[in-house]
């Protein structure tokens, strides 16, 4: 009686995570899921179902500079001033959008992460800090969190994409941002 026992909860054991117990919600990455899926049919679910976006509050905004067919989302990733490092914060968020990027929904999407800045300082070096802030989100998705590099590409555009129209000198910081785009297959 005994050995039988031991086997099953060997067996047990040996499921894997995801079987064994329900998955947290994550309500960050699945903002995230929603925004990057919007109006895209998902396989797998009801021939007419699409997701719609979802604005949340905190570090995912659904508010982009993106053109309107384009599945977007805004993240507040955090950067000190005229820095590329990560902060803890930002690493947070970019965390959640790996584990977004890993959700079925999204797993072969290639994505754009585009790197944005507000309007304090010369544009020029804007242009160059928000090319490096979105090479630093790609990296920290590709060495940290596993995402194929093939499957992300970056652009900066400084202050050219405002997500709130400021004059020159404003620290707006809805304008400092990375935005996500779902490019497609």
């Amino acid at each position: 009686m005994r050995a039988p026992l031991l086997a099953l909860l060997a067996g047990l054991s040996a499921l894997p995570a995801a079987a064994q117990a329900p998955a947290a919600p994550d309500p960050m990455a699945d903002s995230i899921v929603r925004n990057l899926t919007r109006g895209i049919r998902i396989p797998g679910r009801e021939a007419d179902a699409v997701t719609a976006p979802i604005t949340p509050s905190g570090p995912v905004q659904a508010a982009t500079t993106a053109p309107p067919e384009i599945p977007a989302v805004s993240l507040m990733v955090t950067f000190a001033t005229g820095s590329a490092t990560l902060t803890p914060q930002a690493d947070a968020v970019v965390a959640a959008l790996a584990r977004a990027l890993a959700a079925p929904e999204l797993a072969r999407s290639r994505i754009r992460i585009e790197g944005h800045t507000d309007t304090v300082g010369d544009g020029a070096m804007n242009l160059r800090l928000s090319e490096r802030r979105a090479e630093a989100v790609r990296t920290s998705l590709i060495t940290r969190h596993g995402i194929a590099p093939g499957r992300l590409e970056t652009l900066g555009l400084g202050e050219t994409q405002l997500l709130v129209a400021t004059s020159d000198n404003v620290p707006e910081t809805r304008n400092r941002r990375v935005q996500i785009l779902n490019i497609g297959e």
